[in-house]
């Protein structure tokens, strides 16, 4: 079973094309996205696999990017973190 994974940032939507329009080149959000990426989960003995049975989990990296955006932008409560992902164009880029 694999993990829940966001949808694809160069999908066209109406308006504008994809949300990468929506991100300027030097977004905080670009470094979250590129840092996390070249994190070597396996080697700082993570869990990386995704378990057999039940729900599927979300990806360590996923997570691990939405805490440290709510780092960087003072939120501290989960729950927020949680409604930001619907609402904030940053967060949903960023997942």
């Amino acid at each position: 079973m694999s993990y829940l994974q966001g949808d694809d940032r160069s999908q066209a939507w109406m308006l504008p094309q994809s949300l990468e329009d929506y991100l300027s080149e030097d977004n905080p959000v670009r470094f979250i996205d590129a840092f996390v990426d070249e994190l070597d989960f396996r080697q700082a003995k993570l869990p990386v696999e995704a378990a057999a049975t039940g729900r599927p989990g979300y990806a360590p990296g996923d997570l691990l990017k939405l805490y440290l955006y709510g780092y960087l932008n003072r939120v501290r409560s989960s729950r927020e973190l949680e409604r930001l992902t619907h609402r904030n164009l940053e967060v949903i880029w960023l997942l």
